[in-house]
C-alpha cells in the first residue's frame, strides 16, 4: 500500500503521548502510524526532528475594518503565510460586523477576501457588535448552524462595547444553539474616565496606555462577564487574560462548576508595561489591549498555563505598521496614545515563544506544549477533524527541530507588519516544515505552494460547549 507522503523516524508527539513511528499521508489524511510504511510518492527523513500537530491560533486579527484612516497591515495571503512559516496549519480570525451591516453580509465579505489567497486554513469566528432582533432572532442562529459555532462579544472600544443587557441577548443566544461566547472583557467606562484624566493632565505618551487600561479594569469586567453567562448558564472563553486578579476570577468560577475557559498570549509571557515606555511614539510598537503587564503578571500567566486556568495559547495576532500614518504613528496629527490603534503582529513567533520558554525552560512538558497550540484549539472550537496526530484526522503537521537556535528579528519574519516586538529576543526550537492536509507549504524555510492551498473550514459545536437547549 503506499502513500502520498511519509514522515519517516521522527518522535511524534500528542497531547498525550510521545512515541517514535512513521507517518503515512494519503488523501490529505493520516492514513497509517507504524514502522516500514512502504512506498510513497514523497518521504521526509524527520530525524532528531519533532513531529506535532500543526498549531491551530484561535484568535487572529486579518484584513480587519480598524477605523477611519487605519489599514491594518495583514491581508489573507500575508498573514497565513506567516502563520505557515510560524509552524501553524489553521488560524481562526474574527469576522467583524460593523454597525449598520448585516451579520451575514459581512460574512461572505470576509469569505471573499480569504477566497484563494491562504497558505493555511482558516475557520472564522464572529463578532456581534449589533445585537439586533433580526441579529439575535435569525442570523447569528442561522450562521451557528452553518457551522459558525463560536463567537466574540466586546465590553470595550468605541462602537464594539455591548451593555450587560445586550450581552444577556447574546448569551441567550448561544444557549439556544450550544455556541461559545468569547469575551473581551476590559470595562470601556472605566477607560473613557481614565484616559479623559491622563490627557487633561498632558500623560498622552504610548506608555499611558497602560495606565489607562489597569488590572483592576480587567478584573472587574471578567468578574462581570462571569456573572452574566452564570445568570443565563452558558460557558464563556476569556480572551488574551493578562495577570493573576482576572485569573483568580476564572479560577474561582470554576470552582464552583462554572464552564468558564482562559487564554492567554505571548506578549504577557515576555513583554511588559515597559516595553510601552521608548524614545518618542517608538513605545506605540507594544501597544495592545489589554496591555502587558508586570514580571509578577508574567509568573502568573506561566502558572495559569501549567495549572490548567487556560486551555488555550493564541497570538492575538493583531498587525498594524508602524512607520505609517495609516498604522501606528496616529492618522491625522493625532499624538496622544488614545488613537495608537491596539493590537501588535505575533502569528509567526506564538509557537517559538512558548517552545523555547516552556518546553525548553521546563515550565510545560512538550504534551502539555501540543494541548496548548494545537489540540485544546481544535476541541474548544470544534474543529473535529484537526488538532491531533492520529489514523483519520487530517495530515496538519510541523516538524520541528528542537535545537535550532533563533534570533527573532524583523528580517525573518513574513507578516505584513514592518516590526516586531519581539525583535532580539532568542528561542531554542524553531519549525522547519509546515504541513496542511498533507501538502506542504513550507519546507526548510522555502515557501513549496500558491496561495490557495488553504480552505475555510466549518466547525461543529464545542466539546467544551453545552449542548443546544
Amino acid at each position: 500500500m503506499s502513500y502520498d507522503l511519509i514522515i519517516a523516524n521522527g518522535t511524534v508527539a500528542t497531547a498525550a503521548d510521545t512515541f517514535t513511528c512513521d507517518v503515512g499521508i494519503r488523501d490529505g489524511l493520516i492514513a497509517a502510524l507504524g514502522h516500514n510504511l512502504g512506498a510513497a510518492n514523497r518521504t521526509i527523513d524527520a530525524s532528531a526532528k519533532l513531529v506535532l500537530p500543526g498549531g491551530i491560533d484561535s484568535h487572529v486579527h486579518i484584513s480587519q475594518p480598524s477605523g477611519e484612516g487605519i489599514v491594518m497591515a495583514d491581508d489573507f495571503a500575508s498573514g497565513t503565510l506567516s502563520a505557515a512559516f510560524g509552524g501553524n496549519t489553521t488560524v481562526m480570525p474574527f469576522c467583524m460586523q460593523e454597525r449598520g451591516v448585516p451579520l451575514r453580509q459581512t460574512l461572505q465579505e470576509y469569505h471573499a477576501r480569504a477566497e484563494g489567497r491562504c497558505f493555511t486554513d482558516v475557520s472564522f469566528h464572529l463578532v456581534i457588535s449589533e445585537p439586533t432582533e433580526q441579529v439575535l432572532g435569525q442570523d447569528l442562529p442561522a450562521l451557528i448552524e452553518d457551522g459558525y459555532t463560536s463567537f466574540k462579544v466586546f465590553m470595550t472600544y468605541e462602537g464594539l462595547a455591548l451593555d450587560d443587557y445586550e450581552m444577556l441577548q447574546v448569551m441567550s443566544v448561544a444557549r439556544e444553539t450550544g455556541a461559545l461566547v468569547m469575551v473581551h472583557a476590559e470595562n470601556y467606562d472605566a477607560i473613557r474616565f481614565l484616559t479623559d484624566r491622563l490627557e487633561r493632565g498632558g500623560s498622552i505618551a504610548p506608555k499611558f496606555h497602560g495606565t489607562s487600561r489597569p488590572i483592576p479594569v480587567e478584573r472587574e469586567a471578567t468578574h462581570r462577564a462571569i456573572s452574566l453567562a452564570e445568570l443565563i448558564d452558558v460557558p464563556v472563553m476569556i480572551v488574551h487574560v493578562s495577570n493573576r486578579e482576572a485569573m483568580e476570577e476564572i479560577a474561582r468560577a470554576r470552582s464552583r462548576g462554572l464552564k468558564v475557559y482562559g487564554e492567554t498570549c505571548p506578549q504577557y509571557l515576555v513583554l511588559t508595561e515597559k516595553d510601552m515606555d521608548g524614545l518618542n511614539m517608538e513605545g506605540a510598537k507594544y501597544v495592545c489591549s489589554p496591555p502587558p503587564r508586570d514580571h509578577a503578571s508574567q509568573i502568573a500567566c506561566w502558572e495559569g498555563l501549567r495549572n490548567g486556568v487556560f486551555q488555550t495559547f493564541s497570538s492575538d495576532h493583531c498587525p498594524f505598521r508602524y512607520d505609517d500614518p495609516a498604522g501606528k504613528l496616529n492618522p491625522k496629527g493625532r499624538t496622544s496614545f488614545r488613537w495608537v490603534p491596539n493590537g501588535i503582529p505575533g502569528v509567526e513567533t506564538r509557537l517559538p515563544i512558548l517552545f523555547s520558554e516552556g518546553v525548553g525552560k521546563g515550565r510545560i512538558s512538550l504534551n502539555e506544549f501540543v494541548a496548548l497550540s494545537a489540540t485544546n484549539h481544535a476541541k474548544m472550537y470544534g474543529l473535529t477533524s484537526k488538532g491531533s496526530i492520529a489514523v483519520g484526522m487530517d495530515a496538519d503537521i510541523a516538524i520541528w527541530d528542537p535545537e535550532r537556535e533563533v534570533t527573532i528579528t524583523q528580517a525573518l519574519l513574513h507578516h505584513g507588519s514592518d516590526y516586531t516586538p519581539y525583535e532580539g529576543i532568542a528561542v531554542r526550537g524553531w519549525p522547519v516544515t509546515t504541513i496542511v492536509r498533507g501538502r506542504v507549504v513550507v519546507s526548510d524555510g522555502v515557501l513549496e505552494t500558491q496561495p490557495g492551498a488553504g480552505q475555510h473550514t466549518a466547525r461543529s459545536r464545542s466539546a467544551f460547549a453545552r449542548p443546544a437547549a
